[in-house]
């Protein structure tokens, strides 16, 4: 037997196209064994066979695949359509009944089929519901949907107040130093943009020089400026495609909002709260505005603050009233005189045990908040102590320290919060320490009044007299102190120390998050001796982090001053404003980076469908028609916490 090969050419271009051609019809005939050859062919044949077999098999499970999909979707169909034919009440209630049934079997198979089933199989499950589901994460859609339900239109005017480090920050010096020129960085955002990205890669000590603080006076370093963006677009979006406030703004524009009615209180939260008002008159600025607003419209004023933006909030009622320079000297009713609603959303206001490993040893993984590439580039590009050094310049970042001491957080042996804990430790147990070695200068474990000592000795001298001067963590014992506290800024951002201003009219709306497992405790181990740093979480654990009830971010517990004021009138609110609480429970889109519609965690919550229909009510004056909603075992444990008053 013979095999025909051609012979190979390896001339190049129009001429060796042409050998080519001509060489094609050449032949070379080479004598091969014939056994050789056959069994060639067998081991061709059988492959052919091979692969026909497979193809036939996969095409064959695909088909029963979609069969048995198309089969199920029809069924749904035809039954629908009979149903709907004879008794409409009767197919709401089946239909709904068969979508709940076979939802979660639907949601399996999309894992595994392409991605253009899953989408068809997502747009049935939508379509033939018993009412076609409205997408409320589109752009204007709770606002419109409001509009049109109710006529809601805008009516009181609203001021928000961003948490911590969502405003954006730009440089507005010129000069720098020898090593790092300012006047390149003109205006450009230094945090809150893809520009800090770029920065911190190709320069990250001249972009540390310019987000840190000078330590001794806690203001701006020598020869570096950076402020507060402004308006907006200082809060909406942290950077391109990662919203904060757009949501929220979108819907208040939607019902007739505009930047006559509405306004974001941007600030550098960096800054201690005084500082604030020292170097860039914020508080004076925010007291003006609401008084100008308030003129104009006729209307009091609806403040709307998240995270750290509601204990600053708190911190300004208490400001707004008191006495003395850099005070806002309004007198004991400006609260009442022109705020409608202060709505409390996921707010910080008894602190957060995240800021404990912040201050000790530059843990900022899950402790700001902040979107991936952000969190991507601090912890890719700076070491723990870098993080260290430039948080402890920033005054504001203490002020989310847990408040209340033992009598909140627990002690060495109880919490409150440890019905929800299957370790037979504590969660009062703040920081844990496994792994003690001879001669270790920490050996016992500590709550989170320890904790907070720990920091103050840990941090060098300037730290330890801005948080002194700044902020308190622990709480009033009597009716009287607590009135002697609101004559010092000190404890305004404390409402454990200083009671909610006398404003009878005014109205509370603490809504957050739940069923989101958060932070609450860690095991630490000693640094050795030539380490930058003296504690760090011990990673090596079997258990470095302990978590709890809360909204990602922020424990539960720390909305037990909500539960407190909603008692009624007490030394804690003077003047019995009402307080409306709403638990939202955290039920993320699987298939949406950021939750979707129905996510309550910490920073997502501003985009969930439910909280913005709660704002638009409040600021259309329709308040009133918030039903609380309580989901937690928060309100028994608050109980339990022996409150001094």
């Amino acid at each position: 037997m013979v095999v025909k090969r051609r012979k190979a050419h390896h001339s190049t271009g129009k001429k060796s196209k042409e050998t080519d051609k001509d060489a094609s019809t050449k032949e070379i005939e080479e004598p091969i064994p014939q056994e050789f050859a056959q069994n060639r062919a067998q081991r061709r044949q059988d492959a052919v066979q091979t692969v026909e077999k497979k193809s036939w098999k996969t095409s064959r499970r695909l088909v029963f695949t979609l069969g048995t999909i198309v089969g199920v979707l029809i069924a749904f169909y035809m039954g629908a359509d009979h149903v709907r034919n004879n008794n409409g009440e009767l197919f709401d209630n089946l239909s709904m009944l068969n979508l709940e049934s076979v939802r979660d079997y639907l949601d399996d198979w999309k894992e595994v089929l392409p991605q253009s089933v899953s989408s068809f199989i997502g747009d049935m499950q939508s379509s033939y519901s018993s009412e076609p589901l409205q997408d409320l994460t589109e752009s204007f859609a709770v606002g419109k949907q409001m509009r049109k339900e109710y006529n809601m239109t805008a009516k009181h005017p609203v001021v928000m107040v961003p948490g911590v480090i969502s405003t954006g920050i730009e440089s507005w010096g010129v000069e720098g130093d020898s090593e790092c020129d300012s006047s390149a960085h003109f205006r450009k955002r230094l945090w809150g943009s893809f520009y800090m990205l770029r920065t911190m890669v190709l320069d990250k000590m001249c972009w540390l020089k310019h987000i840190s603080l000078d330590p001794i006076t806690g203001l701006d370093p020598p020869h570096f400026r950076l402020r507060a963006a402004q308006g907006f677009e200082a809060a909406d979006f942290f950077m391109a495609g990662y919203w904060i406030w757009n949501k929220i703004l979108q819907n208040l524009g939607a019902i007739g909002y505009d930047p006559d009615k509405m306004a974001t209180a941007a600030y550098d939260w960096r800054l201690a709260y005084l500082d604030l008002e020292r170097r860039d008159r914020f508080f004076t600025k925010l007291k003006q505005q609401i008084e100008l607003i308030h003129e104009l419209s006729g209307e009091k004023v609806c403040l709307v603050g998240h995270s750290m933006g509601s204990q600053v909030m708190f911190y300004f009622l208490k400001w707004a009233e008191a006495e003395g320079k850099y005070y806002g000297n309004g007198g004991a009713d400006w609260t009442d005189k022109h705020i409608d609603s202060f709505v409390n959303v996921a707010g910080t206001m008894l602190g957060a045990p995240k800021a404990v490993p912040a201050l000790i040893s530059g843990e900022m993984k899950d402790t700001i908040q902040l979107n991936a590439l952000a969190m991507y580039g601090l912890e890719k590009f700076f070491s723990r102590k870098e993080r260290l050094d430039m948080i402890q310049t920033w005054g504001g970042i203490p002020s989310m320290l847990p408040k209340g001491g033992n009598m909140i957080w627990g002690n060495m042996t109880f919490s409150v919060e440890d019905a929800l804990n299957n370790n037979t430790a504590s969660f009062g147990n703040f920081i844990r320490f496994e792994k003690i070695k001879d001669g270790a200068h920490f050996k016992n474990n500590c709550s989170i009044e320890d904790s907070i000592d720990t920091i103050m000795k840990l941090s060098p001298w300037w730290l330890q007299d801005r948080i002194k001067d700044q902020y308190s963590f622990g709480y009033a014992k009597t009716e009287k102190e607590m009135k002697e506290n609101e004559k010092h800024h000190t404890y305004w951002s404390n409402p454990l120390d200083v009671p909610l201003p006398y404003a009878p009219d005014m109205k509370i709306y603490c809504i957050y998050g739940i069923h989101n497992p958060t932070e609450r405790a860690y095991v630490y181990r000693e640094q050795p001796t030539n380490a930058s740093l003296n504690i760090t979480i011990d990673y090596d654990s079997q258990n470095p982090v302990f978590f709890t009830e809360g909204d990602g971010t922020v424990p539960l517990i720390t909305h037990s001053i909500c539960h407190k004021w909603a008692q009624g009138k007490s030394p804690y609110n003077p003047g019995g404003s009402n307080v409306t609480i709403v638990e939202i429970k955290h039920q993320p889109e699987r298939f949406d980076m950021r939750g979707g519609a129905k996510s309550a965690e910490h920073v997502d919550i501003l985009g969930s469908a439910e909280l913005n229909e709660y704002i638009l009510r409040i600021a259309s004056g329709l308040g009133d028609t918030i039903e609380p909603r309580l989901l937690s075992n928060l309100s028994n444990w608050v109980q339990e916490i022996p409150f001094p008053m």
